[in-house]
């Protein structure tokens, strides 16, 4: 059984230092920076567009706390992350007073919002949401995204994420192949932008996650 608690001390410490990790998640392995220098060098090594935002870190209080959803939302957000434990990305406007948003510099604002939305994983793995308190209570906020290089897939194995983007990594915390691991697939996280219930990518568990949306809340999701 994986210390949760220890490795989340170390990829937190790793990153207040303004380095880089590579963590394990049950979606795919992620690569998460929590400077400037550190996120400039993610995309270097990713050679991802800055045009493409990143995620920040968080958990169901992140969520609670930050992300503006109504009622509605939020119940179909718990029945999905929490009755149902699949995980989901939630796009969403945000509190711009909560103090975690507000020690984000402009430049990681610029990176990791869009539109006044942000993005936020919800139930990706018991280790990021280990992480994900520790940003929280040290009001440090983090930047996450895939550990690959863009548009190359995602990578549900350690071994497989990209030797470059290994290279910048100070930390990998490597728990064997990823829960959700898709043979011949590619996937990450399922996203929806719950402002008006489009679906922005298809990813994991989309077939339960558009069930659950049909069958217990007669919703229909948007498609772009």
């Amino acid at each position: 059984m994986p210390d949760y608690d220890a490795d989340a001390a170390r990829v937190f410490d790793c990153l207040q230092a303004g380095g880089i990790a590579i963590v394990h998640m049950d979606v795919a392995y992620a690569i998460m920076s929590g400077t400037e220098d550190a996120l400039r060098r993610v995309y270097a090594a990713k050679q991802r567009s800055v045009g493409r935002p990143s995620g920040v870190v968080a958990n169901h209080r992140t969520h609670s706390e930050i992300q503006i959803v109504d009622e509605g939302a939020r119940r179909v957000i718990d029945a999905v992350t929490k009755t149902h434990d699949l995980p989901l990305s939630v796009i969403a406007p945000f509190r711009e007073e909560h103090s975690l948003m507000r020690k984000i510099t402009p430049f990681l604002m610029g990176m990791s919002t869009k539109a006044g939305t942000v993005n936020f994983l919800l139930n990706a793995s018991p280790l990021r949401d280990r992480i994900a308190e520790l940003s929280l209570e040290a009001n440090f906020p983090l930047m996450a995204s895939s550990a690959n290089r863009s548009q190359q897939g995602t990578k549900y194995r350690a071994e497989d994420i990209e030797p470059e983007v290994r290279a910048v990594a100070d930390v990998i915390i490597d728990y064997g192949p990823s829960k959700y691991l898709q043979e011949g697939y590619a996937y990450s996280s399922t996203q929806i932008d719950f402002r008006d219930m489009t679906l922005v990518r298809e990813g994991v568990c989309f077939a339960e996650i558009e069930s659950i949306l049909r069958n217990e809340f007669d919703i229909t999701l948007k498609r772009n």
